[in-house]
């Protein structure tokens, strides 16, 4: 697929994911961030045509925490700025979105989460049906656990399997100086059958920010961009009930639309929070063992809620420029087991 504007990622940046950051305010976390990546392209904020940011009022506890977050990138002179109330995957897409309409050129994109001061898994409740679901407080773990069992039942995978995904994971993670979780996996207890701690990502805090450019200003800005060739999010029916849980349908569509399956891809980086995850997400995008997975370890071993997606998307534009890939597909989620999905194909010039 060809859109009206080449665009690119051109600069990624990331805080390391740490279990606890009560020191620090969401703030504090993010500048850094901030300021680097602003610093690998040169660009000052004044500079940027666009910024967009993605992060919950749910994990903050208060309403429009964004508008608090503001202050790290600098809000005088005045901006032009959105926000989304998801995974920073999104706030990416909508960036892209402008910049392809010719709206900006370059665009920075940031996502942050602070998970620990609260309950993680009771606060995704709130994600669920109102009427039906969420009153039962079915919490992400036990969610996810019912759609490992549905896979098992399949025949898509076993515990072993599972484990395998976990211990793999582990030790690709270990090169990522980010990452809250390296090393071996023990075994663990179940923390809902059949899903054993190893299986679910750990609970953490982070941020990161990305920079977009479009055509000559990206080749200007980066030595080899990661020109996003295409990008789709497709959605699942709200009801659990009626999906079919050890499938990822709006993976595939959404892949398809991103042009995923016209070229193979040599690196895929899946935001797949439970081992389980990652199964369904490697069926539903028909990648073999020829593609090196989450690299960086994935989100189990990194999982700061609302900028793991974001992450994934940066981690797979890094590799491009390193040259350590020429083709690679990320993938970002939302919502309960695997309920809205995002898939970008990113890809650096020939070499």
């Amino acid at each position: 697929m060809r859109y009206a504007r080449d665009v690119a990622v051109v600069a990624f940046a990331q805080s390391d994911t740490r279990r606890r950051t009560d020191e620090l305010s969401e703030v504090e976390m993010l500048m850094p961030v901030l300021h680097e990546v602003l610093h690998q392209t040169g660009l000052g904020t004044s500079d940027v045509d666009f910024t967009c940011s993605g992060s919950s009022d749910y994990l903050a506890g208060r309403a429009f925490s964004f508008t608090m977050a503001l202050d790290g990138v600098g809000a005088w002179p005045p901006i032009s700025e959105s926000h989304v109330e998801m995974d920073g995957a999104w706030a990416l897409y909508e960036a892209w979105v402008k910049i392809l309409t010719g709206e900006a050129d370059t665009a920075l994109v940031y996502a942050y989460g602070k998970s620990s001061p609260g309950e993680v898994r009771d606060v995704l409740t709130r994600q669920l049906d109102p009427y039906y679901v969420a009153p039962l407080w079915p919490d992400s773990v036990a969610l996810a656990a019912l759609q490992a069992q549905a896979l098992i039942d399949a025949g898509g995978a076993d515990e072993p399997a599972l484990a395998a995904v976990a211990s793999r994971s582990r030790a690709d993670a270990a090169s990522n100086p980010h990452a809250q979780l390296t090393g071996e996996v023990p075994a663990g207890e179940y923390l809902v059958q059949p899903l054993r701690r190893g299986d679910c990502p750990p609970i953490g805090d982070g941020a990161a920010a990305v920079i977009l450019a479009a055509g000559e200003r990206a080749r200007e800005l980066c030595e080899r961009p990661a020109w996003i060739r295409g990008m789709d999010h497709r959605i699942e029916p709200h009801g659990l009930g009626v999906r079919d849980l050890a499938e990822s349908p709006s993976t595939r569509l959404a892949a398809e639309r991103a042009g995923a399956f016209e070229r193979p891809v040599d690196t895929a980086e899946l935001h797949a929070p439970f081992s389980s995850q990652e199964v369904i997400l490697r069926r539903a995008l028909d990648l073999d063992e020829r593609v090196r997975v989450n690299p960086s370890g994935g989100a189990l071993a990194a999982n700061p809620v609302m900028a793991a997606g974001l992450i994934r998307l940066g981690e797979a534009a890094a590799r491009i420029h390193r040259g350590e890939s020429d083709r690679a597909l990320a993938h970002a989620t939302s919502g309960p087991c695997l309920q809205q999905n995002l898939v970008a194909v990113l890809e650096g010039d020939a070499r």
